[in-house]
């Protein structure tokens, strides 16, 4: 029941007056119950998106998204631990890293999201395998974790229904890119799902959605603080995005690289994110002494075949046909793969990421829409690195397409992304920072 006229509350957050938890908790009840309407939630969260929120605003609405719905516990002797990525274009990371770290005795319970716009997500690269399932009953996702000491999944209706609800409104109002708003939705869903350690991959740059480093100063500070009040040990890793990550985009095409990655045969940018991220889950629950050990441990979990044994466990516990390790028929062939060559000479200086990501929507590779359906097999795959030098006419990748007119559209735009200079251009870092 409201306890408030939401609009005095609708007020005092435009002008700039914090709300307490009370407040926070009967707007937030309000909404999910249908006595506060989309209209005026949608007028909130615009004027969080101006106004900010406070520390304790930010815990208030963390605790009151987490309370929405069920919380999963497991047994205190567990290393729980997670890893979340703000989204980039051709990130696979998590389907690396998550059979690494639960190979290695850490809990991994991985809740994931899909693509949308620009990046891709995770749940849709792993349903590119033949029959994997991804949407569980919180008991059913707590059994596989114990069982296997990892499962990915969808988020289920029952854990953080407030978040899930209210991300769907600042989708389709433009107050995504809100900190105080970020960290809520991040860490409620993290904690909820039992999580104790979380290394957040923040990523800045073309294919970001925080292009400015000080922003993401200032929104990985609200994520470590307030995890901290959760009892939650949060790190954060400020990450490239000025280049696609690997070699490919696209669901069926990633999941390959992955799988190539557990086989022994990482790429350089991959490999140094996967093995930092990993490594920065085993120091901080203390299951290896520093990061040099743990990349030690990580190396040797992929050279002896626990980390692709542990992938192919997860497949077959979750529905999935684990003949895709060997047959990558099975994840992506198309009709047409089209080449992209380089229309000049000259070093790589700029690559738009969110315009190559966009580009691949055309084919079916993303998507614009929550309900639009995607295509697994499409993508592309993309070779030049900032500061690379291309000859005219020089490969820089393929598209691979079910429709020869869409794919050559998209061949254009893939070019127009890469921006040359005739003077060398340095090497990116793939890390920046870890906090």
């Amino acid at each position: 029941m409201i306890n408030y006229n939401p609009v005095e509350l609708i007020l005092a957050k435009r002008n700039g007056t914090a709300l307490n938890e009370d407040q926070i908790r009967n707007l937030v009840e309000g909404f999910l119950s249908g006595e506060v309407p989309d209209y005026q939630m949608s007028a909130l969260l615009m004027a969080i998106y101006f106004q900010g929120l406070n520390k304790e605003e930010i815990f208030a609405l963390t605790k009151t998204y987490i309370e929405s719905g069920k919380t999963i516990t497991f047994p205190a002797e567990l290393k729980v631990a997670d890893k979340h990525s703000t989204g980039g274009v051709g990130d696979k990371i998590s389907l690396m890293l998550a059979p690494i770290a639960a190979s290695l005795g850490l809990t991994i319970p991985m809740i994931s999201g899909r693509g949308l716009g620009h990046t891709g997500g995770t749940l849709d690269k792993l349903e590119s395998i033949p029959g994997f399932r991804t949407q569980f009953s919180i008991e059913e996702f707590r059994k596989l974790v114990l069982e296997h000491n990892c499962a990915l999944a969808g988020q289920s209706k029952d854990l953080v229904p407030a978040d899930q609800k209210i991300y769907a409104l600042r989708d389709v109002t433009a107050t995504v890119e809100s900190p105080g708003l970020i960290t809520a939705s991040i860490l409620s869903k993290k904690i909820a799902e039992g999580a104790k350690h979380l290394i957040i991959d923040l990523k800045i740059g073309s294919g970001a959605f925080m292009p400015d480093r000080e922003k993401a100063k200032e929104l990985a500070e609200l994520l470590i603080s307030t995890g901290e009040r959760f009892g939650l040990t949060v790190k954060v890793a400020f990450t490239n995005m000025n280049s696609p990550l690997g070699l490919a985009v696209g669901n069926g095409l990633e999941m390959i690289e992955a799988i190539e990655y557990l086989k022994g045969n990482p790429l350089k940018d991959t490999k140094i994110l996967t093995s930092e991220l990993t490594a920065q889950l085993l120091v901080s629950t203390n299951l290896a002494e520093t990061a040099e050990q743990a990349i030690a441990m990580i190396e040797e979990a992929v050279k002896n075949g626990k980390a692709l044994k542990k992938l192919e466990e997860i497949i077959v516990a979750q529905g999935g046909n684990p003949k895709v390790i060997d047959d990558y028929g099975l994840l992506s062939t198309t009709k047409y793969k089209l080449p992209i060559l380089s229309p000049a000479s000259g070093y790589v200086s700029h690559i738009d990421c969110r315009a190559i990501g966009y580009a691949l929507i055309h084919i079916n590779a993303g998507r614009m829409k929550v309900t639009d359906s995607i295509d697994h097999s499409t993508g592309a795959l993309l070779i030049p690195k900032i500061g690379d030098f291309l000859e005219k006419d020089e490969p820089i990748g393929e598209v691979h397409c079910n429709d020869q007119i869409k794919g050559e559209e998209v061949v254009k735009l893939i070019q127009k992304a890469y921006t040359l200079s005739s003077e060398p251009v340095a090497e990116e870092p793939i890390i920046f920072d870890i906090v």
